[in-house]
C-alpha cells in the first residue's frame, strides 16, 4: 500500500523547484488549502443554513453576486492576511486590489489573484463548482505597497496556479511550472492527500464544452467547428462552472469554448481570474489554451483586472483543429 501524501508535505518537498525559495511561496500554497477546507465545510451545508441565492447585488463584471460567492471571498482573504505570505490580493468579486499590510516586519513578495467560487449559481441545484487561484511574484518595489502593475501581468509570469473542485469528493490541483498534481481531500484526517501525481491531458478527448444554446450567436467559424464536432459524434458536455469542465479535460481529454457572441463581443470570462490560472494548469499538463482569435493566452497582455476574453482550452490535438477551422473559415484578414 502506498504510503499516504500529504498537500503540505508535498509542498514542503517540492519547495526546491521554486526560483526563490524562501518559504513564502510554500506558505501561501498552504494558506490556500486551508481556505479551500473551510469553504468546502460550508458548501457541503449550504442547503441547511442560509447562506444559498443571490446576496442582492453584482460585482464589478456585473453578475449577480451568490451568498456563497461572498463567503468564499471572504474566508480567502482572511486566510491569506493572516499569514502576511503576500503583499496584495484582487478578486472577482471586488473592483480593485487590497494591498496587505505587512506581518511582523516580513517583506512579501507575491500577489495572489482568484475567483472565490466559479460556478457559484450552480449551488441552488447541488452541481460543482470551484475556486481558482494564481501567484505572481511582485514587480513593484518590495519596500512599498504593491500596486496595479503587480496584478496585470501577463499569463506567463505566473509562478503558480491551480483550482478546487468542490464535487463528489473535493479536489485541489496546481503547478508551480513543474508539472500538475491533484490532492483529493480525506475528510477523516482533515488532510488534502496526493492522489493525481503528474496529471498528463489526452491528445485527444471524446467531448466538447460549449454552451450550445448561444450556437446562432457565434461567428460563422465557430459554428462550422461545433457542427464538425456533431459530425464526429463528440458527445457534447457542459457543466456551466468552468472547473469542473476543465478538470474533466485535464483527465479525460477534449475541448472548453468560450466564443464571442452578439452580447459579449471579447468574451466573456476574466482574463485575469479565470483563464490566466486555468491555461497555466492546461499547458502544464500538456494541453493548449488560445483565444478564438488564435492568440496564445498565457501571452495576452491585462488592461485592467475585470478584462474579458475568449477561449478554446484542452487537448492540443483538438486546440489545433479548432484553430485550423477559425484559419479556413474566417473572413478577418488577421486569420489568413
Amino acid at each position: 500500500m502506498n504510503r499516504i501524501v500529504t498537500l503540505d508535505e508535498f509542498i514542503i518537498r517540492r519547495q526546491k523547484d521554486f526560483p526563490f525559495a524562501s518559504g513564502e511561496l510554500t506558505g501561501l500554497l498552504r494558506d490556500i488549502g486551508v481556505a479551500a477546507k473551510i469553504v468546502n465545510r460550508e458548501v457541503n451545508k449550504a442547503g441547511l443554513v442560509s447562506i444559498l441565492g443571490v446576496a442582492g447585488q453584482e460585482n464589478p463584471s456585473g453578475e449577480s453576486v451568490q451568498k456563497l460567492d461572498l463567503y468564499a471571498n471572504e474566508k480567502l482573504i482572511d486566510c491569506l492576511k493572516n499569514s502576511g505570505e503576500c503583499c496584495g490580493i484582487a478578486s472577482e468579486e471586488l473592483e480593485d486590489f487590497i494591498p496587505i499590510q505587512p506581518v511582523a516586519s516580513k517583506t512579501s513578495k507575491y500577489v495572489v489573484v482568484f475567483d472565490p467560487l466559479d460556478g457559484s449559481s450552480n449551488i441552488d441545484v447541488n452541481v460543482s463548482v470551484g475556486t481558482i487561484f494564481g501567484i505572481y511574484r511582485r514587480v513593484s518595489d518590495p519596500e512599498s505597497p504593491c500596486k496595479m502593475e503587480d496584478f496585470l501581468q501577463k499569463g506567463t509570469e505566473l509562478v503558480a496556479a491551480g483550482y478546487v473542485l468542490y464535487g463528489t469528493s473535493t479536489l485541489l490541483v496546481y503547478s508551480t511550472g513543474r508539472g500538475v498534481n491533484g490532492f483529493t481531500l480525506d475528510p477523516t484526517i482533515g488532510e488534502f492527500c496526493l492522489s493525481h501525481r503528474d496529471i498528463q491531458i489526452p491528445p485527444r478527448g471524446g467531448h466538447y464544452s460549449v454552451n450550445q444554446g448561444y450556437y446562432l450567436k457565434f461567428d460563422v467559424e465557430m459554428r462550422r467547428y461545433i457542427d464538425h464536432c456533431s459530425d464526429m459524434n463528440l458527445g457534447l458536455r457542459y457543466i456551466g462552472s468552468m472547473v469542473s469542465d476543465i478538470h474533466r479535460i485535464l483527465l479525460n481529454g477534449g475541448i472548453f469554448l468560450y466564443p464571442n457572441t452578439r452580447k459579449y463581443p471579447q468574451g466573456k470570462l476574466r482574463l485575469v481570474y479565470e483563464c490566466n490560472p486555468l491555461s497555466f494548469i492546461v499547458e502544464q499538463a500538456g494541453g493548449k489554451a488560445i483565444t478564438c482569435q488564435l492568440e496564445r493566452i498565457l501571452d495576452l497582455s491585462a488592461e485592467h483586472l475585470h478584462q474579458r476574453t475568449t477561449i478554446a482550452i484542452g487537448s492540443p490535438g483538438m486546440v489545433d483543429e479548432m484553430k485550423a477551422f477559425v484559419e479556413r473559415y474566417s473572413a478577418a484578414p488577421s486569420f489568413r
